[in-house]
């Protein structure tokens, strides 16, 4: 389960955010860069809220060339350090099952 720091915020966020974010976590852990990810959110998690203008500022552009069903829903959601903090712990949690499933295979044979 996710930490219980993660509790409140969870609490705070509807169930289609938490999806959201959730779809989020999923694809970067598909992609294989979780901890380049987790690096790079911890690093810009203080400036949150510069981040999330930025990326209103550059939605139209970002619009014009790729479809961006999710973007300004993201740059919302994205706006609360606590939510990319929700981004981290769903991050590392993927990141840890996937270590235990491998513990597991190793302690099998």
């Amino acid at each position: 389960m996710i930490k219980t720091a993660d509790t409140s915020v969870q609490e705070l966020l509807s169930e289609e955010d938490r999806a959201f974010i959730e779809r989020i976590a999923k694809r970067i852990y598909d992609s294989g860069f979780i901890t380049a990810a987790v690096f790079a959110l911890e690093m810009v998690k203080p400036l949150a809220l510069l981040g999330s203008h930025t990326m209103i500022f550059f939605g139209p552009i970002v619009s014009a060339f790729i479809k961006a069903d999710g973007y300004y829903r993201a740059a919302e959601l994205f706006e609360e350090p606590r939510n990319v903090e929700f981004l981290i712990a769903r991050l590392e949690q993927y990141e840890e099952e996937k270590n235990n499933k491998q513990t597991e295979k190793h302690s099998e044979r």
